[in-house]
């Protein structure tokens, strides 16, 4: 069955818990990024973007293949329209963003800068659909702000790269759109749409590029980097972030920056600082005090609501 069919129906309960497990998923796997990129020894920025790309939309594409066939896949893209489009162009824009930033600002700069687009989201939604943000989505998107702030305040040093954290800016803007977009047209399976932006990225990188020849190790790690950190990761979120409001989404993505310093200290042994292990701690309680709390209400809500 194409992707682009009426979707089961499912309990709200049930949609939510295969949501928030989707973007939980998709964080973890992002959450991977910096190790890997710690390992690559290109230094052309636009190349280790091209490789990426290039090995994602390839997985992406012959993951739709395989699942709706040479049929289904071509009906999945010419049904995503223009929310699939904007998606497409958003993911683009991030993904080749966030190799370049590395490049002119801190990681924790970066990180910093992402822990707002719960915010974002939140408010796009709120401005653009009418969305209702409650005010325990607000206490935790603040309280996820306030973590990640600590974990990345004992880094900043030296001069601050404007090019750098605006393109941080950009990525986090571009991430709560796309957030936003996908959970307003849950008929469009977006899958198609994140595969044309990784295509539109690779394309994009061909260009201004220096060249393509790698080291067969980099390859590996390209490869790593870019069909699972990237590919995968992408095919999770966009599935599960329709099934969730797009404050909860952002929300729960933040685990992508509290794992990813973990990673670096078990595989390249940088022992997380106190600040960090504080702040993760506290993004931590509220991403599962939050998620445990709209639970608790839904189940609420279920039991006092009249049979039919």
């Amino acid at each position: 069955m194409a992707e682009t069919h009426a979707i089961p129906a499912r309990s709200p309960a049930a949609e939510f818990r295969l949501g928030v497990a989707l973007v939980a998923g998709a964080a973890l796997t992002w959450s991977f990024g910096g190790t890997i990129a710690r390992f690559i020894s290109v230094e052309d920025s636009w190349t280790v973007v091209f490789w990426r790309a290039f090995f994602a939309s390839s997985f992406l594409f012959l993951f739709m293949l395989w699942r709706d066939g040479p049929k289904g896949t071509v009906l999945l893209f010419r049904s995503m329209g223009l929310a699939g489009l904007g998606v497409a162009v958003c993911f683009a824009i991030a993904s080749s963003a966030f190799v370049v930033a590395l490049q002119y600002t801190t990681v924790a700069n970066i990180l910093l800068t992402q822990a707002a687009a719960p915010l974002f989201a939140a408010l796009l939604a709120w401005i653009v659909f009418s969305e209702r943000v409650n005010l325990a989505t607000w206490l935790a998107i603040a309280a996820v702000i306030c973590g990640v702030v600590i974990m990345v305040s004992g880094s900043f040093s030296g001069s601050v790269s404007p090019l750098g954290d605006g393109l941080a800016l950009l990525i986090a803007a571009l991430f709560s759109c796309a957030i936003v977009i996908t959970r307003h047209h849950p008929e469009v399976r977006m899958t198609p749409a994140v595969c044309l932006g990784t295509a539109m990225s690779c394309a994009t990188a061909s260009v201004l590029a220096g060249g393509f020849a790698v080291s067969a190790a980099d390859m590996i790690w390209l490869v790593l980097f870019g069909a699972v950190n990237l590919g995968m990761g992408l095919a999770m979120f966009v599935t599960g972030a329709r099934l969730v409001p797009a404050a909860l989404a952002a929300l729960v993505s933040t685990l992508e920056p509290v794992l990813g310093p973990v990673w670096v200290w078990l595989m390249h042994g940088e022992v997380p600082g106190a600040r960090t292990i504080l702040g993760g701690t506290i993004v931590f309680a509220a991403l599962l005090a939050h998620i445990l709390t709209d639970w608790r209400r839904q189940r609420e809500q279920r039991r006092t609501s009249p049979s039919r």
